[in-house]
């Protein structure tokens, strides 16, 4: 168990302490996600590219290109030629420089260091697939060798086949059967494979079948991760789920607080109208 666990560490990444997902190999050899890169150089200015793109093509995209907004883009080689050729930029007494084109500079979590990813940024980086291969199968030996048993067996316990959100537990066929009684509402309780974390299931985003984590007020609806680094949503307002939530809630808390304070001249109203349609009909 010792020895998985220190695995485990390995195969951690080091931004959002999770399991790697589509690691990318940075130069000073240490690994990120892809999703997480993207996210580290949107919070240092730079602008990425979108990341649901293979990450292993070398070849480089605009985004990658200019390092961070509002900066004067770097002209394009053959003007830089040109431009070289016909003595722009110099003067009697001084050598004509090379032009150093802008690089996109990345903080390492790991080694602690800034890293040059030179012009492409992350379309420099390679996808690390034995690392990836790596993650599946150690998350295929977890899944098998974690046997789940029944939580409401007497000893000896049987191996759970099956599960209940609602009840948040794990159970044998006898047990569900008998916890889950015919006539009952928990007979609705309809059963999931068994698991020790049981979680509320998320709403998923239609087009990346992510769980979604913020909400964009700018478009007014759920984005995953995935959604929340597109060049998309780059000037929008986004704030996590929760925050938009708790917002939102405030909101219709306030709304009820004034139609439940004016029910009653409303009523009074309802009752005087009543009182005038009958003395008409008189």
């Amino acid at each position: 168990q010792t020895s998985m666990k220190n695995m485990e560490r390995e195969l951690v990444c080091p931004v959002c302490k999770e399991m790697y997902k589509q690691p990318l190999a940075l130069p000073c050899a240490h690994n990120v996600c892809h999703v997480c890169a993207s996210e580290v150089l949107l919070q240092h200015g730079y602008l990425c590219c979108d990341p649901t793109s293979e990450p292993s093509s070398p070849a480089a995209t605009p985004a990658t290109r200019s390092p961070r907004p509002g900066r004067r883009a770097v002209p394009k080689p053959d003007r830089l030629d040109r431009l070289l050729k016909s003595g722009f930029g110099t003067y009697p007494g001084r050598k004509r420089g090379t032009v150093h084109p802008q690089t996109v500079s990345f903080p390492c979590p790991a080694c602690q260091r800034d890293v040059d990813l030179g012009e492409r940024g992350l379309g420099s980086l390679f996808r690390n697939l034995t690392l990836e291969r790596v993650v599946e199968r150690y998350r295929q030996t977890i899944n098998i060798s974690a046997a789940i048993m029944c939580q409401f067996c007497k000893p000896p316990q049987l191996e759970a086949t099956k599960g209940c959100t609602e009840c948040k537990s794990s159970f044998c066929n006898e047990c569900f059967k008998l916890y889950h009684p015919w006539g009952t509402q928990k007979a609705q309780h309809e059963p999931t494979p068994p698991t020790l974390t049981f979680r509320p299931k998320g709403l998923m985003c239609p087009e990346h079948k992510e769980e979604v984590t913020h909400y964009c007020k700018t478009c007014q609806r759920l984005v995953c991760q995935l959604c929340r680094v597109r060049r998309t949503h780059t000037s929008h307002k986004i704030t996590p789920v929760l925050s938009a939530y708790q917002a939102l809630r405030e909101k219709l808390t306030k709304s009820l607080a004034y139609i439940l304070s004016s029910q009653d001249t409303v009523q009074t109203q309802i009752a005087e109208l009543e009182e005038t349609v009958k003395h008409t009909e008189v």
